[in-house]
């Protein structure tokens, strides 16, 4: 692989079926051109190891949030807990955050949802940190709220963006970035070309959201593919052995949605060294070189993610 310099605009590091392989993962995907990671965390329970790693890898840039499958299990004092993260965490942006009517997100309450994510929209802005923003299913709901919101002038990262290409301009009008992951390439490839040309290239990143969203490449047989097993020894498996784990469904939002279950058929996760599958598809669907885009993704996270305390990781 070539070892352009790419951003993991939105992954989750911490993630207990990941955690214990964390280090090696880094260090491949390190290894692999992959040299920033924006670590997203949850839910309050998983904050600390967010810091933790950040601490440990200064390639890692923590983001602390609820997100909304996880409304309901939030303290009475999330929110002072959530600054009080940021005030020990100079370097962490918020995230990550959101609205989901989505099979999961209807067993939350949405009042609460939108209730728990003004807030932290709110917080984002007060901190002038960017947000990393969740969304499915509920596009009209998101941009009435961030139209009532903001602008956000420190930017908001629409994660593994899927919404039409109607709702770019007002989005990006707002602040929004728009961050494709292998969830893309489950959308019709007509539609999928129509809204990424509609973004403007300033505002495109690329993300993995590993330990999900396994991109579906033509070149299966060079996907890193992490196993369950807390061994290092399992951190990468060979495709053709796993062919089953590949999501077959054709809904955007029904890709999205099936997050953990349907990601792990064959005891297999993704790595964010996939970003490279990532960027050949995004390149291929813009009728541009990967190199161009990787220059283009990178400069675009490196200013997003430039925010003061920041500084350090670039």
């Amino acid at each position: 692989m070539s070892l352009m310099k790419l951003f993991d605009a939105h992954c989750h590091l911490q993630d207990p079926r990941i955690f214990n392989m964390a280090p090696q993962i880094i260090k491949m995907a390190l290894d692999n051109g992959v040299v920033h990671f924006a670590v997203n965390g949850v839910a309050e329970s998983d904050w600390h190891l967010v810091k933790e790693m950040s601490d440990s890898h200064p390639s890692v840039i923590p983001n602390f949030g609820i997100h909304p499958w996880f409304v309901a299990e939030r303290t009475p004092n999330w929110l002072n807990t959530l600054k009080e993260f940021f005030e020990a965490t100079p370097a962490a942006s918020v995230g990550e955050i959101g609205l989901d009517k989505g099979s999961r997100g209807k067993q939350i309450d949405f009042s609460d949802q939108v209730e728990v994510f003004r807030q932290q929209l709110q917080l984002a802005k007060e901190l002038k940190r960017p947000a990393s923003i969740h969304c499915v299913r509920a596009f009209g709901d998101l941009l009435d709220i961030l139209k009532s919101e903001g602008p956000f002038p420190s930017g908001v990262l629409l994660h593994s963006y899927l919404g039409s290409a109607d709702m770019v301009p007002e989005f990006a009008k707002l602040g929004a970035y728009f961050s494709f992951s292998g969830f893309l390439m489950s959308m019709k490839v007509s539609k999928a070309k129509k809204m990424l040309k509609s973004v403007p290239l300033e505002r495109i990143l690329l993300e993995t959201d590993a330990p999900d969203a396994l991109p579906k490449s033509s070149d299966s047989d060079s996907l890193l593919l992490i196993g369950r097993e807390d061994n290092v020894n399992n951190v990468i498996s060979d495709t053709r052995d796993i062919s089953a784990s590949k999501d077959s469904g054709s809904s955007d939002n029904l890709s999205q949605e099936k997050s953990n279950e349907s990601a792990l058929q064959g005891e297999t996760l993704n790595h964010p060294a996939n970003i490279h599958h990532v960027l050949s598809y995004v390149a291929s669907l813009l009728d541009m070189s990967r190199e161009e885009l990787s220059e283009i993704s990178y400069r675009n996270a490196i200013h997003l993610f430039s925010y003061e305390g920041s500084k350090r990781y670039f």
